[in-house]
């Protein structure tokens, strides 16, 4: 798939965030509430596809390594599959991602526009809901911002649980 598209799926890197949370402040039902904001940057990996136009369930994968600040200490990494499902302009992405963290899993997905005609366009900033998880994140629902920030994705945080 065309890396552009995988620029648009960094926002699994915003879920696996809550990874800073695990050790001292884990997501469950008696915890209350917690806003906090991680930097994501995404792990070099085989670029694939041919660089043609995207397809219908065309799909791609991606993961990334999160840190409290840019360039400090690593909180933790993702998983994400995001595969075309309307093609036009605008596009839709479906992505999902699936999160391990120190005290279980976290998961989440948004469904995304882009245009495929402007391969170079900033990404405009999104939302990602949080859809569940195990462990320490069971009751954990909410949603993080994704906005671009140079090399990095600044995700800012909403965990209700």
């Amino acid at each position: 798939m065309r890396p552009n598209l995988r620029r648009l799926a960094t926002f699994g890197t915003c879920l696996v965030a809550a990874v800073a949370l695990g050790a001292s402040h884990p997501v469950s039902a008696t915890d209350g509430d917690e806003d906090f904001t991680l930097y994501a940057r995404e792990v070099p990996g085989d670029e694939e596809g041919e660089g043609g136009a995207p397809a219908l369930g065309d799909s791609f994968s991606f993961a990334d390594d999160l840190y409290r600040t840019k360039g400090g200490e690593k909180v933790g990494r993702d998983g994400v599959t995001c595969t075309i499902v309307r093609l036009g302009n605008p596009g839709d992405l479906q992505c999902v991602g699936t999160f391990a963290l120190s005290g279980g899993y976290l998961t989440g997905q948004t469904l995304m526009q882009f245009d495929p005609a402007n391969e170079s366009a900033e990404l405009p900033p999104f939302d990602i809901a949080i859809t569940g998880g195990t462990g320490d994140y069971e009751e954990a629902r909410g949603s993080i911002r994704s906005t671009d920030d140079g090399e990095y994705s600044k995700l800012d945080f909403r965990v209700r649980g």
